[in-house]
C-alpha cells in the first residue's frame, strides 16, 4: 500500500467528519475558508510542517504553536479539531484532510478545481476566459483556479480538471506535430 493511499485512507474520515460538523452547524463555508488558511500556512512554512510531523515534539508544544499561529484566524470548532488531531497523532495528515475537505465542499457547491499551468502570470481577463471555458466543459456552477507558471511551455496554457487535460500550450502543439511526423515516417 503506497504512502498516498495510506494518507488518503486516514484523511478521508476526518474530512467527512469535518463536513458533517460543518453541515450540522451551518459552517461549511467558514470551514472552507479555515482549511484554505491552514493549507496556505503549511505551504508557506515548511518549518511548521516539519514541526507538526515530528514525532519527538510533545503534543502540548504542538498545541501551543497551533493556538498561537491559527487560533485567532480560524473558528473555535476548527481549532478543537486541530487539537484532536494532535492528541490522536494525526496532525501530520492535516494537509491531506484539508484537501479532502475542499474536494467535498466543491462537490457540495457544484464547483470544480481547475489546475492551470501557464508560461506567464495570467491577466484577470485570461483567468475569466479560462473559468468560462471550464464551466462550459464541466457544467459546474463555480470554478476555482489553481494557477502555476512554467516557462518551459513557451506559450499557451495547460488546464487540468479532474482527469481531463486540455493542452493548449505551444510545447504541447510541438509535441503533437513531432509525433505525427514520426508516425508518418
Amino acid at each position: 500500500m503506497s504512502q498516498a493511499t495510506v494518507s488518503a485512507a486516514i484523511a478521508e474520515p476526518y474530512a467527512e467528519a469535518l463536513m458533517s460538523l460543518g453541515q450540522e452547524q451551518n459552517l461549511t463555508q467558514k470551514f472552507g475558508e479555515d482549511v484554505g488558511f491552514l493549507l496556505g500556512l503549511l505551504q508557506s512554512s515548511p518549518d511548521l510542517q516539519q514541526f507538526l510531523a515530528n514525532p519527538f515534539v510533545q503534543g502540548e508544544d504542538k498545541k501551543a504553536v497551533l493556538r498561537q499561529v491559527a487560533g485567532a484566524e480560524i473558528h473555535s470548532y476548527m481549532l478543537q479539531i486541530l487539537l484532536l488531531l494532535v492528541d490522536r497523532r494525526r496532525i501530520s495528515f492535516l494537509a491531506g484532510i484539508c484537501k479532502q475537505y475542499q474536494a467535498r465542499l466543491r462537490k457540495l457547491n457544484n464547483a470544480v478545481l481547475a489546475e492551470v499551468t501557464s508560461c506567464v502570470s495570467l491577466t484577470e481577463a485570461q483567468s475569466q476566459a479560462i473559468v468560462d471555458k471550464v464551466k462550459a466543459m464541466t457544467g459546474a456552477s463555480q470554478v476555482e483556479l489553481e494557477v502555476s507558471t512554467d516557462p518551459d511551455l513557451i506559450g499557451g496554457v495547460i488546464i487540468k480538471v479532474g482527469s481531463q487535460v486540455l493542452d493548449a500550450s505551444i510545447r504541447g502543439q510541438l509535441r503533437r506535430i513531432s509525433n505525427s511526423l514520426l508516425s508518418a515516417a
